[in-house]
């Protein structure tokens, strides 16, 4: 290969000055470079002098006419301002006075003519006698109102020339103002356009001075050019160049060339491929490109290399070196380099086998983190994208997000549930879409074949095009190239489809990506199929904790309630509460937690909180509430371990729980309350204090033989008692007792606020951003039942003073305004009382409650309990009991350090007894023959 120096031998040189000089002459022919320059300047100086003079006449054109219309308004307000002027148009022969009045003015002011006229526009006075008596040519209305018109308009011949072109009409006004006449002065075309005709020499001038300017620049250049060129015209520089150009970036081999510095003066393509160059290569360091230590120790060292074998990256390189100018100053050197092996070809295999294995073993480690459907879905998006394909999206069956078993019916409707990577710049359907497929696309087809179809031409894809044309348009105008849709099953029950999509940026996929991409699938499918039974039986799990808890607050007088259960992400647990309305206005209040979480422990809760309910019916005290529900435990728990039981079971019995169990009196504004390894309540009081009850703790639910402590203690009007489960103040980054403190904080200022929003204040303060337990909350605010309500007082022991007592309550009814439920109460009470006096044990004492309904209380000292029975028609009574359970809601008996107390309640509706109509009364009174009960 040769290579060409710079500098030229003066033996070379003489054929080139020669050559210049017989080209001198042909300078400035049109066809050499210099001659083109030369005549686009000339080009450009013409258009600039034509631009000069149409700017000049336009310029002077307008000035003129500016200066014609203040002429011309000049000279006829003189005029017509002038002495006579306004006497000479009321004289009898008008022509005679003004016409040589007019003359002398025109020549003096140098206008083309002055007009006066009349008031219906007939001339007066003209340059030309024959245009007398004619109608004036223009606009005149405006003059007569006392205005000065300016306009332009043709009219008569004039001296100097055809037509006006400026013109202006004024008013001629007598001594009282009033119009006696016109006058006209003008200028025509002709003066005005005179005016630039001596200025264009000079612009003419101008530019043939920048020809000249022109002409003599472009000479100087195309010598000098000629000198640097040594001769060379530009099709013979350019043709050069080429072929140069062409040799050094064609040949199969690398060339790069090093001045003395150690700089790299050029690179071929060929070189940039082998040694990976950046494309700012030119002009650098051979130290600061980058390059392995040998080669670039070779390129800085001055010694020549022949077939020298060097690595760069996996390549083999056959290296050459040789010096450059060796006689000259400027030494460097130029260096070649020769690809040996198809390692590139090879390690390209490899390469990529490589990232795909490292693919998927992210995703082994990416998808599936969570057993959420969604999360999951997405999880394989963002792994695929974009390391595999530019665009993913997952469709899922609707199905298979609920939870549910996926139906061949449902595979039509899939709802987009993940997007990865482009897809701000592609138009795909928007996540949560339902999208219904028909059977010629891709998605469906691979459905129902349950194998992976490629598409590699989405140009050609008709199916894939004739689901949305519009959408499906615009993807591809924004690049979409080609698309692998493949099913997401598992255990041989179709999830749905992964559709991975390519740009016309990336190589559109081919069948070797196909295993690539069913691999990637099988793997989510698994995950997604996981998370999926996970959802259905965290569903359940849900759907039954929630169905076993209270859906709605009872009617009650006592508290104004408040609640909130959020449960675990994982899975539901076994918390629980409620709001058990007592007799006596009484209301309960329960907080528990089975320990564990799903199915198991929600059934667990279920049972629980029936017993519960069960044993407040009984009207028991809280310990003894909270004893029996101890045994129950336990009973639960032997059966649990009883033989083959445990078998199949989410746990081994019933591991733990634990319980609190309160119940408040607002008549008394007391509570009474016991727990059973639960965490203590939190008082907040009307004066805003946040305090703790002091309850003694206890032992959990489930150990039995142990006794549970009872607190009693007032809570004044106002009060907030506010009921908790672990998983509020518990958590694994800090201990209990900061979550304590935090509930403290959150709970102050809230005896500003309603229970509802002390809830939402708690929750909002409290709650995890990832709750690993279930969260019970509940808070209750105290109501006091008012003294107005409340009617108490003792009966002796005698059946004699049941009137007396009838009476009494009748008037207390009629003071509540109850006078119509005044004769099932005073039944009820007779009944009761009677069975106090002649059965129980004094004293007997009667209490009376107007809250929602009406309720009669009438306490002994005895234990023993009434019951209902059914009276035959030779017995003598017997009916009394039956009579009261007609006629009031519910009744019961619960019973007290100093013996028991009968209640009954009545509802009330507008201030009257609800008495069903369908009780049969007259048949009852008939058989009531015993007048004492």
């Amino acid at each position: 290969m040769e290579v060409f120096s710079g500098r030229l031998r003066s033996s070379e040189r003489r054929p080139l000055i020669g050559r210049s000089r017989q080209h001198r002459a042909s300078l400035l022919d049109v066809r050499s470079v210099a001659g083109q320059v030369f005549l686009l300047q000339v080009v450009i100086v013409v258009l600039l002098v034509v631009a000069a003079v149409a700017a000049m006449v336009l310029q002077t054109a307008s000035d003129a006419v500016q200066r014609g219309r203040r002429e011309s308004v000049v000279a006829a307000q003189s005029f017509a301002s002038a002495p006579g002027t306004a006497e000479g148009l009321r004289s009898r022969d008008p022509t005679a006075v003004l016409q040589p009045r007019a003359e002398e003015v025109r020549k003096r002011t140098g206008v083309d003519f002055v007009v006066a006229m009349s008031t219906q526009g007939i001339r007066y006075t003209y340059p030309y006698p024959r245009e007398i008596g004619k109608k004036f040519v223009g606009t005149i209305a405006p003059a007569l109102k006392g205005r000065t018109v300016v306009e332009q308009a043709g009219g008569p011949p004039l001296p100097a020339g055809k037509g006006t072109a400026v013109q202006a009409v004024v008013p001629v006004t007598d001594s009282r103002g009033n119009v006696v006449g016109l006058v006209s002065a003008g200028i025509t075309v002709k003066n005005v356009a005179a005016l630039w005709l001596p200025q264009l020499p000079i612009i003419l001038g101008s530019g043939a001075a920048a020809l000249a300017l022109s002409m003599t620049g472009t000479t100087l250049l195309a010598r000098r050019l000629r000198r640097q060129t040594h001769g060379l015209a530009p099709a013979e520089l350019a043709q050069l160049y080429e072929h140069h150009d062409a040799v050094l970036h064609a040949v199969r081999e690398g060339v790069l060339i090093t001045g003395t510095d150690g700089r790299l003066l050029l690179a071929n393509d060929e070189t940039r491929r082998l040694l990976d160059l950046p494309a700012d290569v030119q002009g650098r360091p051979v130290s600061e490109l980058g390059l392995p230590e040998p080669i670039t120790r070779l390129l800085s060292s001055p010694e020549a290399v022949t077939d020298e074998v060097h690595r760069a990256g996996n390549r083999l390189l056959a290296v050459n070196k040789r010096p450059t100018y060796p006689q000259a100053d400027r030494r460097g050197s130029v260096v070649t380099l020769r690809d040996t092996t198809e390692l590139a070809t090879v390690s390209g295999r490899a390469e990529v086998a490589r990232e795909r294995l490292k693919l998927l073993y992210e995703a082994g480690v990416a998808i599936g983190t969570t057993l959420d459907v969604g999360r999951t879905a997405q999880e394989l998006a963002d792994v695929a994208a974009p390391q595999f394909a530019d665009l993913v999206t997952v469709d899922l069956l609707d199905a298979v997000l609920r939870g549910w078993e996926p139906t061949a019916e449902g595979w039509r409707h899939l709802r987009r549930a993940a997007i990865g990577g482009e897809q701000r710049m592609i138009p795909v359907y928007p996540l949560g879409e339902v999208i219904t497929f028909s059977h010629r696309t891709p998605q469906m087809r691979t459905l129902q074949k349950r194998r992976v179809l490629l598409e590699a031409d989405l140009r050609q894809a008709h199916g894939w095009r004739e689901q949305d044309p519009e959408r499906a348009r615009k993807a591809l105008e924004c690049g979409l190239r080609s698309l692998v849709t493949v099913p997401l099953q598992a255990r041989n029950v179709p999830l749905g489809v992964v559709n991975f999509y390519r740009t016309v940026d990336s190589p559109a996929f081919q069948p070797e990506d196909l295993s690539f991409a069913e691999e990637l699938a099988v793997r989510a499918a698994l995950a997604i199929d996981n998370a999926r039974r996970f959802t259905r039986e965290h569903a359940m799990a849900v759907t039954l904790q929630r169905s076993l808890l209270p859906r709605a607050q009872p009617d009650q007088d006592a508290l104004e309630v408040a609640w909130r259960y959020l449960p675990a992400e994982a899975g539901v647990g076994g918390d629980w509460f409620d709001v058990i309305p007592l007799s006596g206005a009484r209301v309960a209040l329960v907080m528990g937690d089975v320990v564990g979480h799903g199915l198991h422990a929600a059934a667990t809760m279920g049972r629980l909180r029936t017993a519960v309910h069960n044993f407040s019916t009984l009207d028991l005290p809280v310990d003894e509430v909270l004893g029996n529900l101890d045994d129950l435990v336990v009973r639960m728990d032997n059966e649990e371990h009883a033989g083959d039981a445990a078998e199949g079971h989410e746990g081994d019995g019933v591991t733990g729980a634990t319980c609190l169990y309160a119940v408040y009196d607002p008549v008394a504004g007391a509570c009474a309350m016991a727990r059973a390894g639960h965490l203590e309540p939190v008082v907040v009081c009307p004066d805003g204090t946040v305090r703790c009850p002091g309850v003694p703790a206890s032992t959990p639910l489930g150990l039995g033989g142990y006794p549970f402590e009872t607190a009693e203690f007032s809570l004044p009007k106002g009060s907030q008692l506010v009921l908790y489960t672990d998983g509020l103040v518990e958590d694994r980054t800090h201990d209990i007792d900061v979550g304590m403190e935090r509930l403290r904080q959150a709970l102050v200022g809230s005896e500003r606020r309603t229970p509802e929003e002390t809830c939402q204040a708690v929750i909002d303060a409290m709650k995890p951003s990832h709750s690993s337990d279930d969260i019970a909350l509940l808070v209750a605010r105290t109501r006091i039942f008012p003294p107005s309500r409340v009617a108490e007082w003792d009966v002796p022991s005698d059946p004699a003073v049941v009137p007396s007592v009838r009476a009494r309550c009748r008037e207390t009814l009629r003071e509540w305004r109850l006078e119509e439920a005044g004769f099932a109460t005073e039944l009820i009470l007779s009944e009761l009382i009677t069975n106090a006096i002649r059965y129980g044990v004094p004293p007997v004492s009667v209490r009376l409650l107007h809250g929602r309904c009406l309720i009669c209380e009438v306490s002994d000292g005895s234990g023993t309990s009434p019951r209902l029975r059914r009276a035959a028609t030779t017995d003598e009574g017997g009916r009394g009991l039956f009579l009261v359970a007609q006629f009031a809601q519910r009744w019961g008996t619960r019973y007290t350090t100093r013996g028991k107390v009968i209640w009954a309640e009545q509802l009330l509706h507008d201030g009257t007894s609800a008495i069903p109509t369908q009780t049969p009364v007259d048949f009852l009174l008939d058989q009531f023959d015993d007048p004492d009960g």
